[in-house]
């Protein structure tokens, strides 16, 4: 398994040093010396603990639907023209950003600082790592 050193697990979790630190001390995570002697975190108990911690509120639609990928936020930007807009929301600490037509926004009825949804659906969804290697 992949060790993740103290304040790159901080960084993931968007929490302190410290925090983690604590976390390791009352057994929310378990702490190991790295092939250099540092501090590190077991890479998969870390994405165990980062599902755990992650809350977003609760859609407020409440509605039935096929995509898994919903993101409620708040908004945070809107640039429109006559025909298209683009909309920034929040969500957490993801920026998601839609482009949809002007009208779709006044027809929301979205304006800075309300509450929304970001529903993606996508059919091609890109991973990336530092160490990857491109395959053509």
């Amino acid at each position: 398994m992949p060790q993740i050193r103290i304040s790159e697990a901080a960084r993931f979790l968007g929490v302190s040093d410290d925090t983690v630190r604590r976390w390791t001390e009352n057994g929310t995570l378990t702490a190991r010396k790295d092939a250099a002697g540092r501090l590190a975190v077991d890479g998969l108990e870390l994405a165990k603990v980062a599902r755990d911690q992650s809350h977003l509120p609760d859609d407020p639609a409440r509605t039935g639907s096929s995509a898994r990928n919903r993101f409620v936020g708040l908004v945070t930007g809107i640039t429109a023209d006559k025909v298209m807009a683009q909309v920034e929301l929040q969500c957490g600490p993801f920026r998601v950003v839609s482009l949809m037509s002007s009208e779709a926004v006044r027809e929301l009825g979205l304006e800075l600082g309300s509450v929304a949804t970001a529903v993606v659906k996508a059919t091609t969804v890109i991973i990336e790592t530092p160490q990857g290697k491109s395959i053509v």
